[in-house]
């Protein structure tokens, strides 16, 4: 729900003719300089998942500013079907259920107060972490609005644990945090023979995959809850 630097990235495509889709799995009413994060790239994908802060139990959206794409996709998700009798191409069935799509309505009541109090639980989470050494709270982009979708911080070696025993000692303390994105895809066996997936060519990811964890957010979790996370993680 961080906006990422979504100018670099289009400068990078512009420059070498490539497109730009956004894994924006995170992104609902995300803001970049005053308007959506989602305007950027070519597609954004969001996903609508029982995880993410706007959900409908499953599902997504795809946003999409280029009409004959949107078009192409509409087709795809629909079993290829433009009207009853005809299929323009093979698709899948990609709808969204009616069920899902009347609990996303309701949700959207709510949302920008759901907002609001995850924010409240970042900011504590922020004040109460901000001094313990060899942990590292990520900045926030200043040209956009968070959505608080994760809370995740970065596990450096000067704390006294690695972030996978620090993983292992809150869950010791019932407390479920999770390893994103751990591992990297290029570390599955389906891939790791791949060149291109060898470490030694992607040391920032490595790095990144080996100190992040996210700790417990949610729109009503009380400030005592956040206070016995960070018990946990100073006590050390």
């Amino acid at each position: 729900g961080n906006p990422c630097e979504v100018e670099k990235i289009q400068h990078i495509a512009d420059v070498y003719g490539i497109k730009v889709i956004y894994d924006a799995a995170h992104a609902f009413g995300v803001t970049h300089e005053g308007g959506s994060l989602l305007n950027h790239g070519d597609l954004s994908v969001l996903s609508f998942h029982a995880t993410k802060v706007y959900n409908t139990f499953e599902g997504g959206a795809i946003v999409c500013p280029n009409k004959k794409i949107k078009q192409r996709i509409d087709f795809l998700k629909n079993f290829g079907f433009s009207d009853e009798i005809t299929v323009e191409a093979p698709g899948i069935n990609g709808k969204m259920n009616e069920i899902q799509a009347a609990f996303g309505l309701l949700q959207l009541k709510y949302i920008d107060k759901v907002i609001d109090m995850r924010q409240e639980i970042d900011g504590s989470y922020r004040q109460r972490l901000s001094s313990t050494p060899g942990i590292v709270v990520p900045p926030m982009n200043p040209s956009g609005d968070n959505n608080f979708s994760y809370f995740p911080i970065f596990v450096k070696p000067d704390y006294p644990l690695t972030r996978n025993e620090l993983y292992e000692k809150l869950k010791s303390n019932n407390i479920y945090s999770r390893r994103y994105f751990y591992p990297l895809i290029s570390d599955l066996p389906m891939y790791r023979g791949l060149d291109s997936a060898r470490p030694a060519n992607l040391p920032i990811a490595s790095e990144i995959a080996n100190q992040i964890i996210c700790l417990p957010i949610y729109a009503d979790m009380a400030i005592s809850d956040v206070d016995r996370v960070v018990n946990v993680i100073k006590s050390i």
